[in-house]
């Protein structure tokens, strides 16, 4: 049941218009809180993003409206097809120096130098997804643990409340009656093999 209502709250968010920015994070256990078997299995991989999930996100800062969205893959095709799919051409974005998103022209692009304590630049910053990051390690008290599998879905849940934090309780429920519409999860389609990681023990 709670993922039929994930699913109800997960629904296109349309064309931004910007400015924008553009951001990507990871989700995953920490190295320390895994078990012996997992993490001599990672040792030796590097730190970081290794054995994590990558997700992208995206926020207009003139509606405050965000996408979020579990990428397999973070080079420059893949993150730039999500900020072209999410921003018209012509819109301001900002992102930070990552090499993934340099090479749009249809976009007044800037970016912030993070690797060099640079933050904030006039107009020019990220705190507005990022802050959107932060809010969603609130899982951790409240889920425990995201599955890979499902993680698209907990990622709606959040965008979707983050889009209508701002409205009251009787258009909250009117806007997930309205995602309903036109979409079905069946529980065999829900414990179907998607070839991502469920988590659940055997």
């Amino acid at each position: 049941m709670a993922h039929r209502i994930r699913e109800a709250m997960t629904g296109e968010s349309g064309s931004f218009l910007g400015p924008a920015e553009a951001d990507k994070t990871y989700f995953g256990g920490k190295r320390k809180n895994m078990s012996n078997a997992k993490r001599k299995e990672l040792a030796g991989t590097g730190r970081g993003a290794v054995g994590k999930t990558a997700v992208a996100g995206v926020k207009d800062r003139t509606t405050n409206k965000v996408s979020v969205h579990v990428m397999g893959e973070t080079d420059a095709n893949v993150l730039q097809g999500f900020v072209r799919e999410h921003l018209e051409p012509g819109t301001t974005l900002y992102t930070d120096e990552a090499k993934a998103y340099a090479g749009m022209p249809e976009f007044e692009h800037e970016a912030v130098r993070h690797s060099v304590a640079e933050y904030v630049r006039g107009k020019a910053h990220t705190n507005g997804i990022e802050s959107l990051w932060s809010m969603l390690s609130g899982y951790v008290g409240t889920y425990h643990k995201l599955s890979t599998k499902h993680l698209q879905r907990y990622m709606g849940e959040f965008a979707g409340r983050h889009n209508l934090r701002n409205a009251d309780t009787a258009d909250m429920m009117a806007a997930l009656v309205a995602g309903m519409i036109g979409k079905r999860l069946f529980y065999s389609d829900l414990i179907a093999d998607n070839g991502l990681v469920s988590g659940a023990r055997s």
